[in-house]
């Protein structure tokens, strides 16, 4: 029997091809069609013709990266940080700070558009920090490198594993701006720190902490010794091999308003200190609680919303599926004081039926999910018992997925406004607020 084979088609991956910039995604880069197909271009502005390598070439798109401009847009700029083109951390260090926002919100409507079919959408002023040194914790990673036989100290480049030996980053809060390298030069001052996989900075309200993760048994006498090279600094070291409990002599913690929240380094916060104060407070003012509003705060974390919404609501359901964190969250409002907030650990991607913390009497439910969104739950809720629902998103795609099933269930869009949480970066993180129609 005769057999046919069909020619592969050949890749396009490593030519060079002009492109004119038509706009820019929800994750910074540019958008522009060659051959039929979206080209989305790394490092591209809207309004920019350039030379661009493709990266990635598929069926119905084409992933390239800016290797020339021919007609640079008037928002370019030059960025601040010296390792910007290998350091994965930001990608929107080239676009003028003030114009960052308008992309972002230009993005955001065209995926309410896709997703929530929803053209109009009532803008409020976004939130804002200071776009140098807002980052009060961060992760650093390190790989020990067997061929030049040092420990590499920073941050990994886009798309990559490699590790950027970072020198000074203006991203992170002003106590650890210019820390790297003093860390690198002590973690290479003894091979006994060759199992050092990442060290997690935070600069919290009552001091900074340095925690440093390792694979392999470091002695005492070698972490005194650390201790010793970093003694100018006011940091407090910490240790973590995986199997002893952390010993924090006090637990970190931040403060918003009257309110003091507790957390370990495993638990999730808010990076952005300032935006996140004003998040708070901008939730508390959107959602005018009364006091007979019970409400239903699901990935509560910490009790981040539900300690501040307890202060006007009659009473504040908080769900989490992190043991961690709803044992902090418990902890925080026993320390504030805080009587009429429930917290509950719970799977919230698993079936709402006989949950123990659903209540047929909740009317204000608000939402902080990760990255994955909270479409799971939602879709099991009875949304149409609540008068008002306050999405707060740190992924574009995945609250205007879920938006859609809110407008569907009777609820309109009432406010939304970026919170810039991530200055300089694609990240973009909102607040909306949904009424009851």
């Amino acid at each position: 029997m005769a057999q046919f084979f069909r020619a592969k088609a050949s890749s396009a991956k490593g030519k060079t091809i002009e492109l004119a910039v038509e706009s820019m995604d929800h994750q910074g880069r540019g958008v522009a069609k060659h051959q039929g197909k979206v080209c989305f271009v790394d490092g591209a502005l809207t309004g920019e013709r350039v030379k661009a390598q493709i990266q990635q070439d598929k069926s119905k798109l084409t992933i390239a990266k800016v290797v020339k401009l021919q007609q640079s847009s008037e928002h370019r700029v030059s960025p601040f940080c010296a390792h910007y083109n290998e350091c994965g951390g930001c990608q929107l260090q080239h676009l003028a700070h003030t114009e960052q926002l308008d992309v972002k919100q230009q993005a955001l409507s065209k995926l309410f558009a896709k997703f929530a079919k929803t053209e109009q959408l009532p803008w409020q002023p976004s939130i804002e920090s200071e776009p140098m040194h807002y980052r009060r914790a961060a992760r650093i990673a390190c790989f020990y490198d067997r061929q030049s036989q040092r420990l590499k100290v920073g941050f990994r480049s886009a798309k990559s594993k490699h590790i950027v030996d970072i020198k000074s980053c203006d991203v992170l809060s002003t106590p650890f701006a210019h820390c790297l390298e003093k860390l690198r030069v002590a973690l290479n001052s003894d091979k006994a720190f060759a199992s050092v996989s990442h060290i997690q900075l935070c600069d919290a309200d009552n001091r900074q902490y340095l925690l440093l993760r390792h694979t392999k048994h470091i002695n005492e006498q070698n972490k005194e010794k650390l201790a010793a090279l970093l003694d100018e600094q006011s940091w407090l070291l910490l240790w973590d091999d995986g199997e002893q409990n952390i010993d924090y002599e006090r637990l970190p913690n931040y403060c918003v308003a009257d309110l003091t929240f507790e957390f370990k380094l495993s638990n999730f916060i808010q990076v952005n200190k300032a935006v996140n104060e004003k998040m708070l407070l901008q939730a508390q003012a959107w959602l005018e609680l009364e006091e007979d509003d019970q409400v239903l705060d699901l990935f509560c974390g910490i009790g981040n919303f539900s300690l501040l919404m307890a202060k006007r609501a009659n009473s504040v359901i908080g769900v989490e599926g992190s043991e961690s964190s709803v044992a902090m969250a418990k902890q925080n409002a026993h320390t504030n004081q805080i009587s009429n907030v429930q917290f509950f650990c719970s799977d919230l991607t698993a079936p709402l039926a006989g949950a123990q913390w659903f209540s047929n009497e909740l009317n204000i439910l608000l939402l902080d999910p990760s990255r994955t969104g909270a479409h799971e739950i939602l879709a099991q809720m009875p949304l149409k018992q609540f008068e008002k629902v306050l999405y707060v998103s740190c992924d574009p795609v995945t609250l205007a997925r879920d938006s859609a099933l809110l407008l569907q269930a009777g609820f309109e869009v009432q406010k939304i406004g970026l919170m810039n949480m991530f200055p300089h970066t694609g990240h973009i993180e909102t607040m909306a607020l949904f009424q009851r129609r």
